[in-house]
C-alpha cells in the first residue's frame, strides 16, 4: 500500500523517451520551474551567458574544435548555476580530464569491446523511469562486473559513457542524477583492480571536472568488509557530496528514500532488470554518434585552469595510497573468511 501511494504521488513517473527530438531543447514547465529556483535560469540569463561562452571560446587559443551548440554549453552553465567564469573553468577542467585519464574518458563507444559486454551483462544501466525528484537513476551492480577479465579503466568508462549519453538531454542537466551502487557480490578482486592513487584521483577530478549534478548516491547491500572503501571515497570528495552519500542496511530502509517505481524488479520495482538493460542499450544507441564525436574536442594547454588547493582534499595522494594499502590485506582476509564460512 505504501509503495502504491509513493508511485501515484510521483509527478515524474513516466518512461523516459530515448528517441526525443535532439533539436528540441526547451524545458518542460516542471523542469523550467526547477531551473529557475535552483539555477537562477531564465531566457534572458540563458541567452546572455551562452553568448559570453561562445565569445570566450572563439577567442581561446588553448582549445580546439569545441562544440558551441546550446545543449553542450548549457551543461557547464547549469552545473555552475550560470556563473560564466566558473562554467569556463569547468569546461577547461573537463577537457583536461580527458588528457589525464584518456583510457577512461575517451573512445566512449558503448558498442566497442569490452564495453558492449559490460553493458549487456548489466553492470551499469539507467532506469527508464525517473525518481520522485525527476532525476534519471544510474544503477551499478558489482556482481555483474567481472574484475578478473575487465579492468578499472573499463569500469570507469562505463560511467562516463552513461553520463555523456544522459547529458545530451537538457532536463537531465537541470534535474541531475541519482546513483545507486548495489554492492551485492563484491569481492576482493573488485577492490584490488584499482590502484588507490587512481581511485582517489578519479573521484576527486570526476566531481570537480564533469558537468553533472550528482544529487544523491545510495549504497545498498554493502558488506562490512568494504565499508572502508566508502570511507575512503568520502575523504576524496567535497563536504556537499559527503552529505549526499548514504549507505542503507536494508531495502525497506532504502525504499523510504527512493521511489521503488524507478528500480528494477530485483530491487523492489516492477520492471525486470533485463528489460531495463535493453531500454538503456537502445537509449545509448540514439546518442552513440554524438558521444563518440566528443573526442574531436581538444585542450592544447592547461594554462587557463586556475589551480588552487582544495580544502576538502587534505589527505595527500601518497598518504592515501599508504593508508589504503594497509587495508588491502585486512579486507582480503575478511573476504577469504566469508568464502570459507
Amino acid at each position: 500500500m505504501t509503495t502504491t501511494r509513493v508511485i501515484m504521488s510521483n509527478p515524474w513517473h513516466k518512461i523516459s523517451k530515448a528517441d526525443r527530438d535532439d533539436n528540441k531543447m526547451e524545458l518542460s514547465e516542471m523542469v523550467a520551474k526547477v531551473a529557475r529556483k535552483e539555477l537562477r535560469e531564465d531566457k534572458f540569463t540563458r541567452d546572455q551567458c551562452l553568448g559570453q561562452m561562445r565569445d570566450w571560446l572563439a577567442k581561446n587559443e588553448d582549445v580546439q574544435d569545441v562544440r558551441m551548440d546550446d545543449a553542450f554549453l548549457l551543461r557547464f552553465l547549469r552545473a555552475k548555476k550560470f556563473s560564466v567564469p566558473m562554467a569556463q573553468q569547468l569546461m577547461l577542467k573537463y577537457l583536461n580530464l580527458k588528457t589525464i585519464f584518456p583510457s577512461m574518458t575517451t573512445n566512449l563507444d558503448f558498442l566497442s569491446s569490452p564495453m558492449k559486454e559490460i553493458f549487456a551483462n548489466g553492470y551499469l544501466y539507467v532506469s527508464p523511469i525517473r525518481d520522485q525528484h525527476g532525476r534519471r537513476v544510474i544503477l551499478a551492480r558489482a556482481e555483474n562486473f567481472n574484475p578478473h577479465i575487465w579492468s578499472s579503466s573499463t569500469q570507469a568508462k562505463a560511467h562516463f559513457i552513461a553520463l555523456e549519453t544522459l547529458l545530451e538531454d537538457p532536463e537531465n542537466q537541470v534535474l541531475g542524477f541519482t546513483h545507486i551502487c548495489d554492492m551485492y557480490g563484491i569481492s576482493t578482486a573488485h577492490v584490488t583492480i584499482w590502484r588507490p592513487v587512481d581511485f582517489g584521483r578519479i573521484l576527486k577530478y570526476g566531481e570537480q571536472s564533469w558537468p553533472a549534478r550528482h544529487k544523491a548516491i545510495h549504497g545498498i547491500n554493502v558488506p562490512s568488509t568494504v565499508k572502508f572503501v566508502l570511507d575512503f571515497a568520502r575523504r576524496t570528495v567535497s563536504n556537499k557530496m559527503k552529505e549526499r552519500f548514504t549507505v542503507y542496511s536494508s531495502l525497506s530502509e532504502f525504499h523510504k528514500k527512493c521511489d521503488p517505481a524507478c528500480l528494477p524488479k530485483e530491487l523492489g520495482g516492477t520492471i525486470p532488470m533485463a528489460e531495463m538493460i535493453q531500454w538503456w542499450m537502445r537509449e545509448m544507441a540514439t546518442k552513440r554518434d554524438i558521444v563518440i564525436a566528443l573526442d574531436k574536442m581538444k585542450i592544447l594547454s592547461d594554462r587557463g585552469i586556475i589551480k588552487k588547493h582544495d580544502k576538502n582534499y587534505n589527505v595527500s595522494l601518497s598518504a592515501v595510497h599508504a593508508d589504503m594499502k594497509a587495508h588491502m590485506d585486512s579486507v582480503a582476509g575478511s573476504f577469504r573468511k566469508l568464502e570459507v564460512d
